[in-house]
């Protein structure tokens, strides 16, 4: 959990956005966590598909 809270904090920090109160904070990391994982999802499910479509040739 300490990672998302450091990349919140860091993505606040850049964009000198006002710093939010802790449950705030804690809403930015999961959501910020959330589309990381649905990122990673997203090209594992592409890299599956391309080597899917390359062992196939």
């Amino acid at each position: 959990m300490r990672l998302l809270y450091l990349l919140a904090d860091l993505f606040i920090d850049t964009f000198g956005i006002t710093h939010p109160t802790e449950k705030a904070r804690t809403q930015a990391a999961w959501f910020i966590g959330g589309l990381m994982a649905v990122m990673i999802a997203g090209l594992a499910v592409v890299g599956g598909v391309g080597l899917s479509i390359l062992s196939h040739r």
